[in-house]
């Protein structure tokens, strides 16, 4: 259950964090994203990823949460190049999917 809370936070933070780039934001939609909307991003990514962490030594504790924690995040940085670098457009559903996955796993 860590890997699936903590790995679908990690990736909703990772994938903020990458849209608040020019390059992957344009990848999505047609326009260069405002400086507003970075700012947005990067919090939302950096919160996010921060919440990954505490839901991991929620469920772990201190001794294993950061270790389940970094292999989520790795797994989720890994699929997240893959993701960006072949079909960018296909990170729309699956962060639709990773928040259906995550509160159902925070939640059972």
């Amino acid at each position: 259950m860590t890997l699936l809370v903590a790995g679908g936070l990690g990736f909703l933070g990772l994938a903020a964090l990458c849209l608040s780039l020019g390059r992957h934001h344009q990848a999505l939609w047609p326009s260069p994203p405002t400086r507003p909307r970075v700012l947005g991003l990067r919090a939302a990514g950096w919160t996010l990823v921060a919440l990954s962490l505490a839901a991991a030594l929620h469920f772990d504790g201190g001794a294993f949460g950061p270790v389940h924690w970094l292999g989520s995040l790795i797994g989720a940085a890994l699929l997240l190049v893959v993701t960006l670098s072949y079909r960018p457009r296909a990170l729309v559903w699956m962060a639709a999917l990773a928040v259906v996955v995550t509160f159902g796993a925070a939640l059972a």
